[in-house]
């Protein structure tokens, strides 16, 4: 199918972009490596009245550790994030971008671009949850910074407002004694998830859990933050036990429907099994940390 009529700009500079974002509001779409527009595009579920092609500014691909978090660029690939050095002090992030998609998908593709386009089977979200990450967006009025756990909102929602660009993905730098981990069952290598769980876990001094965030995806409308599974792990020594009893307030907190690729029951089984799998693995590298 040919995609609706639409204007084409390319700015050279954020402002910009920004300026033609605040001037054409609701009408506009921003295209970054567009691996999850172009394919709305041209079935035309998504008709712009203008595309904005932020490819030549500068400044939004870098990845900088700075004040204690990690500040990854919305346009920063996921095959950049995944050989970042930097990148190599979060085990999650090089779980999460080395399993997304196929080579070509992960030099064109962004975080920025998965986190906006808020596909609810999608990986960045789950993660950006479990880290109690930040998402920066910017409109000719000044910066915005979101928490993770309020911006994933429905499915292809967020908190974005229509004249704002993500610009930047924070994360925290977990403490020394910290492990986090992603897992995600898919029907192929390089399909989006079926179900995905992330966990990051902090252990204190006597071994107990005093911090841990669990996101899953591919299980409701949006991903979330499987808050029923903290708060039972919060305070405990970590154990096959207390995951599997993890694993299971996740899947109460889960709403997945059936489609092609399962049932409900299945799906809801496997909520339980990777959330276990991610648990036991962050919990495996806190230990190594610590």
């Amino acid at each position: 199918m040919i995609p609706a009529e639409f204007d084409y700009t390319r700015p050279a500079s954020l402002g910009e972009a920004l300026q033609v974002l605040h001037d054409r509001g609701g009408e506009a779409k921003v295209l970054a490596g567009g691996y999850s527009l172009i394919p709305l595009l041209k079935l035309r579920l998504g008709t712009p009245g203008i595309l904005v092609d932020i490819k030549d500014i500068g400044g939004l691909d870098g990845i900088a550790e700075t004040d204690g978090e990690l500040r990854i660029g919305a346009r920063a690939t996921h095959a950049a994030i995944a050989a970042s050095p930097l990148a190599r002090a979060y085990p999650i992030l090089g779980d999460t971008a080395a399993g997304i998609g196929d080579p070509q998908i992960r030099n064109w593709g962004t975080i920025g671009g998965s986190c906006a386009h808020a596909d609810p089977s999608s990986d960045w979200p789950a993660v950006l949850i479990a880290m109690n990450g930040s998402l920066v967006c910017r409109s000719v009025g000044g910066e915005r910074v979101v928490a993770a756990r309020d911006f994933f909102l429905d499915s292809f929602q967020t908190a974005i407002e229509p004249d704002e660009l993500l610009t930047e993905v924070r994360i925290p730098r977990p403490k020394p004694g910290s492990g986090s981990a992603y897992v995600k069952l898919e029907r192929r290598t390089g399909d989006f998830a079926t179900v995905g769980a992330a966990a990051q876990l902090h252990l204190s001094g006597d071994g107990r859990i005093d911090a841990v965030g669990i996101g899953l995806t591919a299980v409701a409308e949006a991903p979330f933050a499987a808050t029923k599974a903290e708060s039972a792990l919060h305070g405990a020594h970590p154990s096959a036990e207390m995951f599997r009893e993890a694993g299971v307030a996740a899947a109460e907190q889960s709403r997945p429907v059936e489609d092609r690729h399962g049932p409900v029951d299945y799906k809801m089984a496997m909520v339980r099994e990777m959330t276990e799998r991610a648990l036991a693995r962050a919990a495996e590298r806190a230990g190594a940390r610590g």
